[in-house]
């Protein structure tokens, strides 16, 4: 397998990143800093560490943080920021399918200024807490109220019976809307753990499980914790509660279980609260013939299981999957990026189905729980970037060549515009079976079928000719006249304005 590295560039987003609404990133970054935001930004900045090119490009982080909210029942969730960002993830929220209201805090400069916003954050908590229709309320502020300083932690943490839970995802604090996911969880966590701590709390409808059970961290395909459950029964252990939970008793479940097993490696700050509570942390995830050996011998030794059992638990399972394995390859070189936290077992899966993989791409960071897949990957040659830059993704398609792109919708768009088959990540990959058994087969046949349509990608493309592309492309009564001058001097203000901030920022 080639070694060739695609190198790792400082991408310049000064002009882009947050500066259509606001003013720009390090603008919004100083003021809440000046506003007393500086703890919260600090232990983001430990808990999600930025990359080189200081963070991907990526859906506003506050979706993975509302998202969690509303797929939890008998709570609600309100928002506090600008109008246009909250039309546009309310819009998000439920193109992927919210089935209730987002509540929204209106301001303007004067409310903002005054403090008026935060005393109306306060009455509309206080209209929605009805212990009849919800467990808690969770309110976001975006990144204007945390720039301004609205202080969420003033609010009362219960009214009526209700929880209430305010937290900052500002788009300059959160570098990816995954890892938002983790702050409202570990929010979530940290209250229920207290709650704990504090006395009896209520049982969950699901009863106690009679086995040890191992708690699931991150959104996963929903056949996956039955398929996992399959693979530690032998164990004589249980598939608990994943989390983000969907309602608000389960959070006790999952606080109350022998191994924490980190299937998404990016839960830092749930991780965080799982260890507080004495919860041992096992990273990676049971895929392929050598991850599922790996893994069960992990969560096996966490839980204190006898050697002979998890023995029995690799020869129930690993001659299942090797025999999968046999029957049917991936045939095809393959790069794969995305930003779901979730890349690196499914890159690991295609190395072990036969695929010759060459590049995997997250947005999320390197931690502790995904270090044993990453040195695995790169042992077996295969490029691992993490807080990969949409520039990054694009040059392992261009340098590689693939037979299919697995990427985000840019890069699938960049893909086929050159001829090649390409899938997206999140719908396509991430939101199939990965674990075991089911995980093997599943994938082998998607990627395969997906390689098998380069004949259509030749013939569409011989079809339509060169119709034009980039600036070229669309109908034209005439043909569209080049005019470089103009680019030259688009990029000579640009840069400029890269200069003129830096030189602001340095004093």
């Amino acid at each position: 397998m080639s070694t060739k590295t695609i190198p790792i560039q400082v991408v310049e987003q000064a002009a882009a990143s947050g500066s259509a609404c606001h003013g720009g990133e390090q603008t919004l970054l100083q003021a809440a800093q000046s506003a007393g935001k500086s703890e919260v930004l600090e232990r983001y900045a430990l808990d999600y560490p930025k990359g080189p090119h200081d963070q991907p490009q990526s859906m506003c982080p506050a979706f993975g943080s509302l998202r969690v909210g509303l797929r939890m029942s008998r709570t609600a969730t309100i928002l506090s920021g600008s109008a246009c960002c909250v039309y546009g993830l309310t819009f998000t929220s439920h193109f992927y399918g919210a089935r209730r209201s987002v509540g929204y805090v209106p301001f303007n400069s004067e409310t903002l200024v005054t403090g008026k916003l935060f005393e109306d954050i306060r009455e509309s908590v206080h209209e929605q807490a009805n212990p009849d229709l919800y467990d808690a309320i969770v309110i976001i502020n975006l990144c204007v109220p945390t720039a301004s300083g609205v202080p969420l932690q003033l609010l009362p943490k219960e009214i009526n019976g209700v929880r209430i839970i305010g937290i900052d995802v500002p788009g300059f604090g959160v570098p990816t809307h995954a890892e938002a996911k983790d702050v409202l969880a570990a929010a979530m966590l940290k209250y229920a753990r207290q709650e704990v701590m504090s006395g009896p709390v209520a049982a969950p409808k699901k009863a106690r499980q009679e086995k040890p059970s191992i708690t699931l961290l991150g959104e996963m395909f929903p056949a996956d914790p039955m398929g996992i459950a399959q693979l530690i029964e032998p164990m004589n252990l249980a598939v608990g509660t994943s989390v983000p939970t969907r309602e608000w008793r389960e959070l006790y479940s999952a606080l109350d279980c022998a191994v924490v097993a980190a299937i998404h490696p990016f839960y830092t700050a749930s991780i965080r609260e799982f260890e507080a509570a004495g919860r041992p942390i096992v990273g990676s995830a049971p895929v392929g013939v050598e991850g599922t050996h790996d893994w069960l011998q992990s969560i096996g030794q966490s839980a204190g299981v006898s050697q002979a059992l998890i023995d029995a638990a690799r020869n129930k399972s690993l001659p299942l999957i090797k025999s999968v394995l046999s029957q049917q390859k991936i045939n095809g070189r393959i790069t794969l990026s995305g930003y779901e936290g979730s890349e690196l077992i499914v890159a690991r899966l295609l190395v072990e189905c036969g695929a010759d993989l060459r590049y995997v791409g997250s947005a999320c960071p390197a931690t502790p729980w995904n270090s044993h897949d990453a040195e695995w990957l790169k042992s077996k040659g295969v490029q691992v970037q993490f807080r990969a830059s949409l520039e990054q993704d694009l040059d392992a398609v261009q340098a590689f060549k693939p037979d299919l792109a697995i990427g985000t919708t840019p890069v699938v768009q960049y893909a086929k515009e050159a001829c090649i088959p390409a899938l997206y990540f999140t719908n396509l990959i991430s939101a199939r079976p990965l674990m075991g058994v089911a995980g093997a087969g599943s994938l082998i046949q998607v990627v395969n079928a997906a390689i098998g349509n380069q004949g259509r990608f030749n013939k569409m493309k011989a079809f339509f000719g060169p119709v034009g592309h980039g600036d070229s492309s669309g109908v034209w009564m005439d043909k569209p006249t080049d005019r470089p001058e103009f680019r030259a001097e688009n990029r000579r203000q640009l840069e400029k304005k890269i200069k003129q901030r830096k030189a602001q920022e340095m004093g």
